[in-house]
């Protein structure tokens, strides 16, 4: 059935964002500026991370993972999307479209475990904070990302061995900027009601599971928070907020597309794009306009490689 697939449908034809040619010049520049932005932002934290020593915690490993992750992340839809704002005829080729649901939902699954074990890290250190170091190890970071990895890997594995084998057989025109599953489900030539429960149920186990788990760490959190000295706890506080702000901004558009969706084509391309673009953009700024030792850290970059004494 997959050789029938490629061979009837071998391309899709994305509608994109609008059809006017001024406006798709407009969101040309911005996206493009964004993106830019999105790549830079999140580059600077990973070299901060890696070149400060003061920077070597495990907060700051998952958060250059995380880093990491947000910047694929967009990657996956922003640069096509970018691209199709100057094409007139905006189309995908069927493998093009597989890999894009593959790497975006491998991804974003990832994304949600690794947002899970940084609220845990968050968690051990407030709550057990003599423990902190023994917990929290290299290796244990490390077997914690490769968790996230796998995890995201299975989740996305799970889509794609059913989208793949789908009868792809006349329809081929999706009114997104991306192949995104229901979509594309949608396109398939069978009746698809049970499918589309199936794959919002594989999608909301992970993501109902990761938001339950979440609320759960950042209310121990704040319990402990409350009992604390007042400047520890305005210190965690604002640490916590951070992290709660990213969630909300990552979590909400993802439940109403996959789990709990709205069926609102122009609220789900908006939610789309802020998934997308915005989350990973606001990811890097959230975490160093708002973090001293990441601001130290940009100060210690600049002055020992730009400085008097620098190399440039």
């Amino acid at each position: 059935m997959g050789e029938g697939n490629q061979s009837v449908v071998s391309e899709f034809i994305l509608w994109g964002l609008s059809n006017s040619w001024n406006i798709q010049l407009s969101l040309f520049v911005i996206v493009l500026m964004l993106y830019l932005l999105i790549v830079s932002g999140n580059i600077t934290i990973l070299v901060l991370i890696i070149t400060d020593p003061h920077l070597h915690s495990p907060m700051y490993f998952l958060l250059a993972n995380l880093s990491f992750v947000d910047m694929w992340l967009s990657t996956i839809t922003t640069p096509k999307m970018i691209t199709d704002f100057l094409r007139e005829n905006k189309t995908i080729s069927f493998a093009g479209c597989m890999c894009q649901i593959f790497f975006a939902h491998c991804i974003g699954a990832g994304e949600m475990v690794l947002l899970v074990i940084m609220a845990y890290d968050r968690y051990v250190a407030i709550c057990k904070p003599l423990h902190y170091f023994t917990i929290m190890n290299l290796k244990r970071c490390t077997g914690f990302v490769l968790s996230s990895w796998t995890t995201g890997f299975v989740h996305a594995m799970s889509h794609l061995v059913v989208i793949v084998e789908l009868p792809f057989c006349g329809p081929k025109e999706t009114d997104s900027f991306f192949c995104d599953m229901p979509l594309v489900i949608k396109l398939a030539c069978i009746d698809s009601p049970v499918l589309d429960v199936l794959t919002n149920a594989d999608c909301g186990v992970v993501a109902v599971t990761c938001f339950i788990l979440l609320l759960i760490s950042y209310t121990y959190i704040l319990i402990t928070v409350q009992q604390s000295s007042k400047a520890g706890a305005h210190k965690a506080l604002s640490t916590c907020t951070a992290h709660i702000t990213v969630v909300m901004i990552f979590f909400l558009p993802c439940i109403f597309i996959y789990v709990w969706p709205l069926n609102i084509t122009w609220l789900d391309k908006f939610l789309a794009v802020f998934y997308s673009v915005f989350t990973p953009l606001l990811n890097p700024a959230i975490y160093t306009l708002r973090n001293k030792d990441m601001k130290n850290a940009m100060k210690r970059f600049i002055s020992n490689y730009f400085g008097p004494k620098g190399n440039f």
